[in-house]
Protein backbone atom coordinates (compact mmCIF):
# COMPACT_ATOMS: atom_id res chain seq x y z
CA UNK A 1 0.00 0.00 0.00
CA UNK A 2 1.22 3.51 -0.74
CA UNK A 3 2.26 5.57 2.23
CA UNK A 4 0.48 8.92 2.37
CA UNK A 5 1.98 10.06 5.65
CA UNK A 6 3.61 13.17 4.25
CA UNK A 7 0.31 14.37 2.80
CA UNK A 8 -1.76 13.61 5.88
CA UNK A 9 -3.39 16.25 8.03
CA UNK A 10 -5.77 15.67 10.93
CA UNK A 11 -9.25 15.70 9.31
CA UNK A 12 -10.89 16.93 12.49
CA UNK A 13 -8.67 19.98 12.49
CA UNK A 14 -9.25 20.52 8.78
CA UNK A 15 -13.02 20.18 9.18
CA UNK A 16 -14.08 21.75 12.49
CA UNK A 17 -17.73 21.27 11.60
CA UNK A 18 -17.21 17.48 11.72
CA UNK A 19 -16.38 17.52 15.43
CA UNK A 20 -18.81 16.07 17.89
CA UNK A 21 -19.67 18.88 20.27
CA UNK A 22 -19.24 18.40 23.99
CA UNK A 23 -22.98 18.60 24.46
CA UNK A 24 -23.60 15.76 22.01
CA UNK A 25 -24.37 12.29 23.30
CA UNK A 26 -21.51 10.05 22.23
CA UNK A 27 -22.37 6.72 20.63
CA UNK A 28 -18.92 5.47 21.53
CA UNK A 29 -15.23 5.82 20.81
CA UNK A 30 -13.38 4.75 17.68
CA UNK A 31 -9.64 4.16 17.95
CA UNK A 32 -7.76 4.09 14.66
CA UNK A 33 -4.36 2.50 14.18
CA UNK A 34 -1.90 5.28 13.31
CA UNK A 35 0.06 3.05 10.93
CA UNK A 36 -3.12 2.05 9.09
CA UNK A 37 -4.12 5.73 8.92
CA UNK A 38 -0.82 6.72 7.32
CA UNK A 39 -1.27 4.08 4.62
CA UNK A 40 -4.61 5.52 3.47
CA UNK A 41 -5.36 8.49 1.24
CA UNK A 42 -6.19 11.63 3.26
CA UNK A 43 -9.56 11.93 1.52
CA UNK A 44 -10.60 8.54 2.91
CA UNK A 45 -9.52 9.56 6.41
CA UNK A 46 -11.61 12.70 5.97
CA UNK A 47 -14.58 10.53 5.01
CA UNK A 48 -14.07 8.34 8.08
CA UNK A 49 -13.83 11.35 10.38
CA UNK A 50 -16.98 12.93 8.95
CA UNK A 51 -18.93 9.67 9.06
CA UNK A 52 -17.97 9.03 12.67
CA UNK A 53 -18.87 12.57 13.69
CA UNK A 54 -22.24 12.29 11.93
CA UNK A 55 -22.92 9.14 13.97
CA UNK A 56 -21.70 10.68 17.26
CA UNK A 57 -18.50 8.66 17.59
CA UNK A 58 -15.30 10.18 18.95
CA UNK A 59 -12.18 9.41 16.92
CA UNK A 60 -8.76 8.85 18.47
CA UNK A 61 -5.53 7.94 16.69
CA UNK A 62 -3.52 5.42 18.70
CA UNK A 63 -0.86 2.72 18.10
CA UNK A 64 -3.06 -0.38 18.44
CA UNK A 65 -2.69 -3.91 17.04
CA UNK A 66 -5.96 -4.01 15.02
CA UNK A 67 -6.80 -1.31 12.50
CA UNK A 68 -9.78 -0.16 14.57
CA UNK A 69 -11.19 -0.71 18.03
CA UNK A 70 -14.69 0.56 18.81
CA UNK A 71 -15.88 0.94 22.38
CA UNK A 72 -19.68 0.91 22.34
CA UNK A 73 -21.98 0.23 25.25
CA UNK A 74 -19.17 -1.14 27.39
CA UNK A 75 -18.03 -3.56 24.68
CA UNK A 76 -14.79 -3.46 22.67
CA UNK A 77 -15.02 -4.58 19.05
CA UNK A 78 -11.84 -4.88 16.97
CA UNK A 79 -11.51 -4.68 13.20
CA UNK A 80 -8.95 -5.43 10.54
CA UNK A 81 -9.72 -3.34 7.46
CA UNK A 82 -8.00 -4.45 4.25
CA UNK A 83 -8.62 -1.64 1.80
CA UNK A 84 -6.47 -3.14 -0.99
CA UNK A 85 -6.50 -6.89 -1.57
CA UNK A 86 -3.18 -8.09 -2.97
CA UNK A 87 -3.67 -11.56 -4.47
CA UNK A 88 0.05 -12.19 -4.18
CA UNK A 89 0.34 -11.31 -0.50
CA UNK A 90 -2.56 -12.83 1.41
CA UNK A 91 -0.66 -14.88 3.97
CA UNK A 92 0.06 -11.85 6.15
CA UNK A 93 -3.65 -10.99 6.26
CA UNK A 94 -4.72 -14.42 7.48
CA UNK A 95 -1.83 -14.84 9.92
CA UNK A 96 -2.66 -11.45 11.41
CA UNK A 97 -6.34 -12.39 11.63
CA UNK A 98 -5.48 -15.59 13.50
CA UNK A 99 -3.18 -13.74 15.89
CA UNK A 100 -5.67 -10.98 16.71
CA UNK A 101 -8.53 -13.46 16.98
CA UNK A 102 -6.71 -14.98 19.94
CA UNK A 103 -6.43 -11.55 21.57
CA UNK A 104 -9.91 -10.10 21.00
CA UNK A 105 -13.23 -11.71 21.84
CA UNK A 106 -14.95 -9.66 19.13
CA UNK A 107 -12.94 -9.36 15.91
CA UNK A 108 -14.12 -8.71 12.37
CA UNK A 109 -12.09 -8.56 9.16
CA UNK A 110 -13.46 -6.23 6.50
CA UNK A 111 -12.09 -6.81 3.00
CA UNK A 112 -12.42 -4.53 -0.01
CA UNK A 113 -12.95 -6.95 -2.92
CA UNK A 114 -14.29 -4.94 -5.86
CA UNK A 115 -13.41 -7.50 -8.56
CA UNK A 116 -14.40 -11.11 -9.12
CA UNK A 117 -10.75 -12.17 -9.25
CA UNK A 118 -10.13 -10.66 -5.83
CA UNK A 119 -13.22 -12.32 -4.41
CA UNK A 120 -12.16 -15.69 -5.84
CA UNK A 121 -8.68 -15.17 -4.43
CA UNK A 122 -10.14 -14.53 -0.99
CA UNK A 123 -12.35 -17.62 -1.08
CA UNK A 124 -9.48 -19.87 -2.12
CA UNK A 125 -7.17 -18.37 0.49
CA UNK A 126 -9.80 -18.68 3.22
CA UNK A 127 -9.82 -22.46 2.88
CA UNK A 128 -6.12 -22.70 2.10
CA UNK A 129 -5.21 -21.14 5.44
CA UNK A 130 -7.81 -23.28 7.27
CA UNK A 131 -9.80 -20.48 8.81
CA UNK A 132 -12.61 -21.47 11.18
CA UNK A 133 -16.03 -20.16 10.24
CA UNK A 134 -16.78 -17.05 12.29
CA UNK A 135 -13.37 -17.04 14.02
CA UNK A 136 -13.02 -14.27 13.06
CA UNK A 137 -15.90 -13.10 10.88
CA UNK A 138 -14.87 -11.86 7.42
CA UNK A 139 -16.94 -9.10 5.81
CA UNK A 140 -16.30 -8.63 2.06
CA UNK A 141 -17.35 -5.30 0.51
CA UNK A 142 -17.08 -3.71 -2.92
CA UNK A 143 -15.69 -0.31 -1.94
CA UNK A 144 -13.88 1.16 1.04
CA UNK A 145 -16.60 3.65 1.99
CA UNK A 146 -19.15 0.84 2.17
CA UNK A 147 -16.62 -1.15 4.17
CA UNK A 148 -16.24 1.50 6.83
CA UNK A 149 -19.98 2.07 7.03
CA UNK A 150 -20.39 -1.66 7.70
CA UNK A 151 -17.69 -1.50 10.36
CA UNK A 152 -19.57 1.24 12.22
CA UNK A 153 -22.89 -0.59 11.91
CA UNK A 154 -21.37 -3.82 13.24
CA UNK A 155 -19.74 -2.01 16.17
CA UNK A 156 -22.95 -0.17 17.00
CA UNK A 157 -25.03 -3.35 16.76
CA UNK A 158 -22.64 -5.20 19.07
CA UNK A 159 -22.81 -2.34 21.57
CA UNK A 160 -26.62 -2.27 21.52
CA UNK A 161 -26.75 -6.04 22.03
CA UNK A 162 -24.37 -5.75 24.97
CA UNK A 163 -26.47 -3.00 26.57
CA UNK A 164 -29.63 -5.06 26.16
CA UNK A 165 -27.85 -8.04 27.69
CA UNK A 166 -26.76 -5.93 30.66
CA UNK A 167 -30.26 -4.51 31.10
CA UNK A 168 -31.77 -7.99 31.00
CA UNK A 169 -29.26 -9.22 33.57
CA UNK A 170 -29.90 -6.24 35.86
CA UNK A 171 -33.65 -6.73 35.57
CA UNK A 172 -33.29 -10.41 36.47
CA UNK A 173 -31.08 -9.51 39.44
CA UNK A 174 -33.60 -6.91 40.63
CA UNK A 175 -36.44 -9.40 40.35
CA UNK A 176 -34.41 -11.96 42.24
CA UNK A 177 -33.57 -9.40 44.91
CA UNK A 178 -37.23 -8.45 45.32
CA UNK A 179 -38.21 -12.10 45.54
CA UNK A 180 -35.52 -12.76 48.14
CA UNK A 181 -36.72 -9.80 50.19
CA UNK A 182 -40.32 -11.00 50.00
CA UNK A 183 -39.26 -14.49 51.12
CA UNK A 184 -37.17 -12.98 53.93
CA UNK A 185 -40.08 -10.90 55.21
CA UNK A 186 -42.46 -13.85 54.93
CA UNK A 187 -40.17 -16.04 57.04
CA UNK A 188 -39.36 -13.41 59.67
CA UNK A 189 -42.96 -12.24 60.11
CA UNK A 190 -43.95 -15.85 60.76
CA UNK A 191 -42.28 -15.38 64.14
CA UNK A 192 -45.01 -14.42 66.65
CA UNK A 193 -45.04 -10.69 67.40
CA UNK A 194 -42.73 -9.69 64.52
CA UNK A 195 -44.29 -7.40 61.92
CA UNK A 196 -43.17 -6.05 58.52
CA UNK A 197 -41.40 -3.07 60.10
CA UNK A 198 -39.34 -5.36 62.32
CA UNK A 199 -38.56 -7.65 59.39
CA UNK A 200 -37.36 -4.74 57.22
CA UNK A 201 -35.21 -3.44 60.08
CA UNK A 202 -33.61 -6.86 60.49
CA UNK A 203 -33.04 -7.12 56.74
CA UNK A 204 -31.25 -3.77 56.61
CA UNK A 205 -29.15 -4.44 59.71
CA UNK A 206 -28.36 -8.14 59.33
CA UNK A 207 -29.56 -9.16 55.88
CA UNK A 208 -30.05 -12.91 56.11
CA UNK A 209 -31.98 -15.52 58.05
CA UNK A 210 -28.68 -17.22 58.93
CA UNK A 211 -27.33 -13.96 60.32
CA UNK A 212 -30.43 -13.38 62.43
CA UNK A 213 -30.24 -16.92 63.79
CA UNK A 214 -26.68 -16.26 64.98
CA UNK A 215 -27.25 -12.71 66.26
CA UNK A 216 -27.39 -12.02 69.98
CA UNK A 217 -30.14 -10.06 71.66
CA UNK A 218 -27.68 -7.26 72.38
CA UNK A 219 -26.60 -7.04 68.74
CA UNK A 220 -30.20 -6.90 67.53
CA UNK A 221 -30.97 -4.08 69.97
CA UNK A 222 -27.83 -2.17 68.92
CA UNK A 223 -28.47 -2.37 65.18
CA UNK A 224 -32.27 -2.15 64.96
CA UNK A 225 -35.15 -0.34 66.62
CA UNK A 226 -36.79 -3.58 67.75
CA UNK A 227 -38.10 -3.69 71.29
CA UNK A 228 -36.32 -5.76 73.91
CA UNK A 229 -39.23 -8.21 73.98
CA UNK A 230 -39.15 -8.73 70.21
CA UNK A 231 -35.36 -9.13 70.23
CA UNK A 232 -35.73 -11.75 72.97
CA UNK A 233 -38.47 -13.49 70.96
CA UNK A 234 -36.24 -13.74 67.89
CA UNK A 235 -33.29 -15.13 69.83
CA UNK A 236 -35.48 -17.71 71.57
CA UNK A 237 -37.22 -18.63 68.30
CA UNK A 238 -33.97 -19.66 66.64
CA UNK A 239 -32.22 -21.17 69.68
CA UNK A 240 -34.85 -22.58 72.01
CA UNK A 241 -36.57 -25.64 70.53
CA UNK A 242 -39.17 -25.60 73.29
CA UNK A 243 -40.12 -22.09 72.20
CA UNK A 244 -40.51 -22.63 68.46
CA UNK A 245 -42.03 -26.11 68.75
CA UNK A 246 -44.73 -25.27 71.27
CA UNK A 247 -48.11 -24.11 69.92
CA UNK A 248 -48.63 -20.35 69.82
CA UNK A 249 -51.89 -18.47 70.29
CA UNK A 250 -51.91 -15.58 67.81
Amino acid sequence: MANFKSGYADPVLENPCSKVTKSSVSAGVCMMNTIWRDQQHPSFINFISSYLAANSFRLNFVPIAPDFIFNCGGLSVAFIFVTKWDCGNVETIFSRAKKLNAQFAHLYVTLNLPTRDQNDSFLCSYFKYEMQLGRPTFVPVQDIEMGFEKIVKIAHSCGVSKQQEVKTKLKAERNQSVQQLENFIRVVTSIPGIDNHDANALNQAIGSIEGIAKASKEYILETTDLSADNAETIVRFFRDSKFYLCPKII
